[in-house]
């Protein structure tokens, strides 16, 4: 039996790598949601976690492209970006790592601004400070900011202590256009999936209702609490994440940093404009419902045939992305690739439908 690889030689933080995580509560009380037995609503915890991600995404050099926070677990699809950390000034890791973790915090708990001392003990220390930038683009940095935080906080308002989280978070490295954009689609339809919500655009907490939300002309229904805090929000309430578009012929080469202090840098992640994929969305959801089946648009065919898939195909696949793929996901081709790297004969993917399209 061969042993299974080491998170750490799995995701190589030096490299520009995308994966999938799940972090999955340990509770009988949900994550979010309603205690059947209790009656006690966790809903508001929704808010706690897309807050720390909007966070995360500006203090890391690490792209969120979509997320989906679910009933007692969290999806996300993110891209590490040592290239746009390696750009950083000296003094610029610092104040980011002491966002994260201050030297002092205000009296309501949030970080006091770092001082030229703070900073200036982490520059002036050359293995702390290579450090401090290797951590500011390793994803499982980023998953442990994430779950420590939001478990200290769900463990203070229910009054106890011990785990909150099932273990660590599970990892599956995508490998490729098609993997990439199937995961997401996976992601961003698990509200519809589970019957949470009919459509991408009555799911709530998802990386395709906060793009969807920012279509011009877009009608925003809410509390007037929600209207406050949109008021307030510096930019569009998807600026955070990573854009949808990435255009090999017209995006400017290298690591594209962002200047808004939202998000890590301004690439994109797959071959189609916004209006396509949430198009595509749309209309797998229904598939995937079940009760308004159609033929796909001829416009979004290609898209498929790209990735080598037909309609049905494409539908299971979304389905079933996460029992196909274990712990990576992509073209048959590449999968071989990979478990030769791994020094290993084959890597577990039952039913893979992906292969490199002619």
């Amino acid at each position: 039996m061969i042993a299974r690889l080491a998170r750490e030689e799995m995701i190589d933080s030096t490299e520009v790598q995308i994966c999938h995580t799940i972090s999955r509560c340990v509770r009988r009380a949900f994550l979010c949601g309603k205690d059947p037995v209790s009656g006690e609503s966790y809903e508001h915890r929704r808010q706690w976690i897309r807050d720390r991600l909007e966070f995360l995404a500006g203090a890391f050099g690490i792209d969120c492209l979509t997320y989906a926070i679910m009933s007692n677990h969290i999806h996300l699809v993110l891209r590490s970006r040592p290239d746009v950390v390696a750009g950083w000034s000296d003094e610029e890791v610092a104040r980011r790592w002491l966002r994260l973790f201050p030297v002092r915090r205000q009296k309501d708990g949030s970080a006091a601004e770092p001082q030229d001392a703070e900073i200036a003990t982490i520059v002036n220390q050359a293995d702390v400070l290579a450090e401090r930038r290797r951590r500011l683009s390793d994803i499982s940095w980023w998953m442990r900011c994430t779950t420590e935080h939001i478990a200290r906080q769900a463990n203070r308002e229910d009054r106890c202590t011990g785990h909150f989280w099932e273990g660590r978070y599970k990892c599956q490295l995508l490998l490729d256009e098609a993997s990439l954009l199937a995961c997401a689609a996976y992601v961003d339809l698990n509200p519809v999936r589970a019957a949470m919500a009919e459509t991408p655009e009555e799911s709530t907490f998802t990386g395709a209702r906060d793009r969807i939300d920012d279509l011009p002309g877009k009608k925003r229904a809410g509390r007037s609490r929600l209207r406050r805090r949109e008021r307030s929000r510096p930019g569009p309430k998807s600026g955070w994440l990573a854009p949808v578009e990435a255009n090999e012929s017209s995006d400017p080469v290298g690591p594209d940093a962002c200047g808004s202090g939202r998000r890590a840098s301004r690439k994109g992640f797959l071959p189609l404009s916004l209006g396509e994929y949430l198009e595509l969305l749309d209309w797998t959801g229904r598939q995937v419902r079940g009760d308004k089946r159609g033929r796909i648009p001829s416009h979004l065919s290609p898209i498929l045939q790209r990735i080598g898939l037909d309609a049905p195909d494409w539908c299971e696949l979304v389905k079933e992305f996460g029992r196909t793929f274990k712990r990576v996901a992509g073209t048959s081709e590449h999968l071989a690739e990979e478990a030769c790297r791994r020094g290993q004969s084959w890597v577990q993917a039952p039913g893979n439908p992906l292969t490199v399209a002619s």
